[in-house]
């Protein structure tokens, strides 16, 4: 983590690992991240040498969300899809981890502000023994995890349905940008779950949090108690190696890897425990597949979503133009499932298959710092970065790419229609005009 990755540019010889300034001076990881929270980078180098700290503290929450900007960061690099989304653009990725500048956002109003030193995480329900609430500190002396892992909201793709099979589905109309792949550190949910007692009963674990959907309720979703236990699924504080961004849920959100972005709960506040199967509007009639092809199950109008598919995209602007000649094209895939065994890829609409080469999962030299803290699965939910090497002749035409996981599963030949656009997977045709 450098000064100047934390927004505090100096001369070059004056440039220095932040991270490895702390712990030369004997810095905890839990304190450096109270003084980034409480006043960045100033905080932490006064602290480091003596000098007197800086008194600002994070703003308080904005009353009127309405006049409030959107986003804490910037737009430009983005497509901005309106109501809150910021749709990445993969030709600016040049590496595995997706730089936080770069981070797609999906949000239900506006990147929320949260004074840290007021918020709470309350755990309740019927099926715990010891409801508790937890300060931000409690969350950081938890024992923590950090490893690679994707994320991407559940409509990704959803503008393929129109462009591809002619079936508009309803929703932002994203194309193959609702994704990014980044470095988390957390919690562990299941050790705040025990540290309230949760019981043999429990069935559902229901998160809520601080941004509205509703008047009456912030963003809610259900996941089953097992993904909630699970080791992997994080209360995460940290992004890339930096405290959480604004934008992507400071000062807690929740990471369950190889499940849709909408149980990712940002902001989070409330976690309840309930020994029955719960149901809300984010498990019946939103995130839930609803079409000829998915039977109801429950109180659902369809089948609700739980993990991703199986996806590759072309690292491209939509659609791409290019000058005739050679080309090393690349793009990014990944699956819930595990690492991507194989991506194919096809000029003629997919009557013949060619092997695009799988590259090293190498971490960016921005992003080394964070290699000695990362868990043994490290890579196991990232995405996979492959190139291809095309000779493009003048017209147009269309590049498709098919991935294959390790456990198998390949993207199908063709994605049934559902009317939210969710899961879409089928090989995208990717526009090219070579002149």
């Amino acid at each position: 983590m450098t000064t100047e990755s934390l927004g505090v540019r100096k001369d070059p010889e004056e440039r220095g690992d932040l991270w490895q300034l702390a712990r030369e001076r004997g810095m905890s990881r839990r304190r450096l991240l109270q003084l980034l929270t409480a006043g960045g980078t100033a905080a932490v180098l006064a602290s480091c040498t003596g000098l007197p700290l800086p008194t600002a503290t994070l703003p308080a929450a904005e009353e009127s969300s309405a006049e409030a900007p959107p986003f804490s960061k910037d737009p430009a690099p983005f497509i901005e899809l309106g109501g809150g989304n910021l749709e990445a653009r993969l030709e600016n990725m040049q590496g595995l981890i997706t730089p936080s500048q770069f981070f797609f956002v999906r949000n239900n109003s506006v990147s929320l502000e949260v004074d840290a030193a007021d918020w709470r995480l309350s755990i309740e329900g019927d099926a715990v023994a010891n409801p508790l609430e937890l300060t931000y500190d409690d969350i950081l002396d938890l024992p923590s995890r950090t490893f690679i892992s994707y994320l991407e909201c559940a409509g990704n793709h959803r503008s393929m349905f129109d462009l591809v099979k002619g079936q508009a589905a309803k929703g932002t109309q994203w194309k193959t940008g609702a994704v990014s792949n980044g470095v988390w550190t957390g919690a562990a949910m299941r050790d705040v779950l025990e540290r309230a007692g949760i019981t043999e009963e429990a069935v559902s674990v229901l998160l809520i949090g601080l941004d509205t959907d509703s008047p009456e309720e912030g963003f809610r979703r259900v996941m089953p108690v097992e993904k909630a236990m699970d080791p992997d699924t994080l209360l995460a504080y940290t992004l890339n190696g930096e405290v959480l961004p604004r934008d992507h849920g400071f000062p807690l959100r929740a990471l369950a890897p190889g499940w849709v972005g909408a149980a990712n709960v940002k902001w989070l506040g409330r976690i309840v425990v309930s020994s029955k199967q719960l149901w809300t509007r984010n498990n019946t009639t939103s995130y839930t597949l609803i079409g000829d092809a998915y039977p109801p199950v429950g109180e659902a109008l369809g089948r609700p979503l739980t993990t991703q598919t199986v996806k590759s995209a072309l690292a491209l602007p939509w659609p791409a133009d290019l000058a005739a000649g050679e080309h090393s094209l690349y793009g990014y895939a990944h699956s819930p499932n595990g690492p991507i065994a194989k991506v194919e890829w096809s000029s003629d609409l997919g009557a013949t298959w060619n092997a695009s080469t799988l590259e090293d999962p190498q971490i960016q030299p921005d992003f080394e710092h964070l290699v000695e803290v990362l868990s043994d699965n490290t890579f196991k939910y990232s995405w996979t970065r492959f190139s291809l090497t095309w000779d493009a002749g003048p017209g147009e035409h269309t590049i498709m790419t098919r991935a294959t996981d390790a456990a198998g599963n390949r993207q199908p030949d063709e994605t049934p229609f559902n009317e939210k656009g969710y899961l879409f997977n089928q090989p995208v045709p990717h526009p090219i005009r070579v002149a």
